[in-house]
């Protein structure tokens, strides 16, 4: 009993130890940007071995130039309650946990070989926690980390900051990460000088950025932009 407590003990410390180690990362990130994040090492690798090169886009923006258009679209398309919330959507995953019961009951009916498509509830604040941090595996020791690691976010930074990480760090396409790369990359031009419909196609790719990277102005991309693009207005910023 007493071994198995020491055990316990230790591995309490060990737990306790990384949070504060991830708590230090998050203060620092007040004053210094990320150099990259755990998503963008793991692609690197990725890139190496499948390609035997890394072809990389990103530059990192202020929060100043990063137009209002952009961060209107990306909180519209990906987050609308993010000004408000405190990094979690309780509702956005309970929806998001009946939508996908629904689904894999339907894949079940049909006998369906391939799974149903597991439709998520992440707010940017989570986005942003599990690109900085944490691997893509799927478990709930994951995910109860990337919750840590969410509150831990909205605590020890503010809205705008959290905004501006997200923007200049999230992969818009193989290689091409942040606003301004992904700017250059699909439009020729910097960020600041996106228009309103050029930021929400941007953030209609957000989901999944490397299958949309291949048709760009596919008609999905173009009506779902258009969608955006009429809901940005009422989209609030921090």
């Amino acid at each position: 009993m007493r071994h198995a407590a020491r055990l316990l003990a230790v591995l309490l410390l060990a737990v306790l130890c990384l949070q504060l180690w991830f708590a230090g990362r998050i203060l620092l990130m007040r004053a210094v940007a990320p150099q990259s994040t755990s998503f963008q090492r793991s692609e690197i690798a990725r890139l190496l071995v499948e390609k035997h090169q890394v072809a990389w886009a990103q530059q990192w923006v202020d929060d100043e130039q990063l137009p209002r258009t952009l961060k209107r679209a990306v909180i519209a398309s990906e987050d609308d309650g993010f000004a408000g919330h405190g990094g979690v959507d309780w509702d956005a995953i309970q929806g998001a946990w009946k939508r996908n019961e629904k689904a894999q009951a339907r894949a079940e009916a049909r006998k369906a070989r391939a799974p149903a498509k597991v439709i998520g509830g992440s707010t940017i604040t989570q986005q942003l926690a599990k690109n900085l941090f944490l691997s893509g595996e799927r478990t709930l020791l994951r995910k109860g980390q990337e919750l840590l690691l969410t509150l831990m976010l909205e605590a020890l930074l503010d809205k705008r900051r959290i905004l501006e990480i997200y923007l200049n760090s999230v992969e818009w396409g193989e290689g091409v990460f942040g606003a301004q790369a992904a700017a250059r990359h699909y439009f020729g031009r910097d960020a600041a000088r996106l228009g309103s419909f050029e930021a929400a196609r941007l953030a209609v790719m957000l989901p999944a950025p490397k299958r949309f990277e291949r048709q760009p102005g596919s008609p999905y991309v173009m009506g779902r932009a258009g969608l955006i693009a009429g809901r940005m207005a009422s989209a609030q910023l921090p």
